[in-house]
């Protein structure tokens, strides 16, 4: 079975008709997906249900990329986890060479060369209290290599019905909303401008938020989760709550 045709199954067949009846998610802006060519799904990550309700929405297939050891499992769990991760579209980040960010960077610009919707978090991980932070610049990368579109998304919910750090949560409904696509031609041949790359992230952070209606956070989500642990973060960073994101450079 290819991969489409297996992700068509569990989506339209097996698993989506249950998240629908059990969670009802309702989905707005859903005219602004492009129906086909390349596409930058750029994302809140506020629960690992986000990948499933996102996607949810629309017709087409969003790829995402997940851990190589995923994909070379052994045993009856490493089996399921192969059929499963490989089965909905998600690409293996090799991190025998490049680091995890060049990886996950090298497998993005795969799936959309070959014109397909690619997912990504520009926060780099889950919010662990619901607020958004600061984007990783990758993705502003990403949009510039590429040419592709930019299509900024809020999920909303989600973090109440799988909790960060808890096996349960509430039965809500889940929200999704898409934004209209965001085009960053005009900074064509840009790429290696570290100020052009923080000012298209923050652009791109700031549709997010204006969709979502989160609290904005000027701080990475991986040092605000080490303050909240009570480590110490190993970037400088007011961490002052703001209306937006700032046009600093990190």
């Amino acid at each position: 079975m290819s991969t489409k045709l297996f992700y068509s199954f569990l989506k339209w067949v097996a698993i989506g008709p249950l998240l629908r009846a059990v969670f009802r998610p309702s989905y707005e802006g859903t005219e602004n997906i492009p129906r086909k060519g390349p596409a930058i799904m750029a994302s809140n990550h506020l629960s690992y249900a986000d990948w499933l309700f996102m996607p949810l929405g629309m017709k087409r297939m969003v790829r995402f990329v997940a851990k190589a050891e995923y994909f070379t499992g052994t045993g009856p769990k490493g089996f399921l986890q192969r059929i499963f991760f490989s089965g909905t579209g998600n690409v293996p980040i090799d991190r025998g060479g490049a680091t995890a960010a060049e990886g996950a960077l090298i497998a993005a610009k795969r799936v959309l060369a070959e014109g397909e919707l690619f997912g990504i978090y520009p926060e780099g991980t889950r919010s662990h209290d619901g607020k958004l932070y600061r984007g990783r610049t990758g993705i502003a990368r990403l949009a510039l290599d590429t040419g592709a579109p930019v299509i900024p998304v809020a999920v909303i919910g989600t973090d109440v019905i799988a909790p960060p750090g808890k096996k349960f949560g509430k039965l809500v409904h889940p929200r999704v909303i898409y934004g209209k696509p965001l085009d960053f031609s005009r900074y064509e041949g840009m790429t290696n401008d570290r100020y052009i790359l923080r000012a298209i992230t923050d652009e791109i952070v700031y549709e997010i938020l204006k969709l979502s209606g989160q609290e904005y956070v000027d701080m990475y989500a991986t040092e605000a989760k080490k303050l909240a642990d009570g480590k110490k973060p190993t970037k400088k960073s007011s961490g002052s709550a703001k209306t937006g994101p700032t046009k600093d450079v990190a």
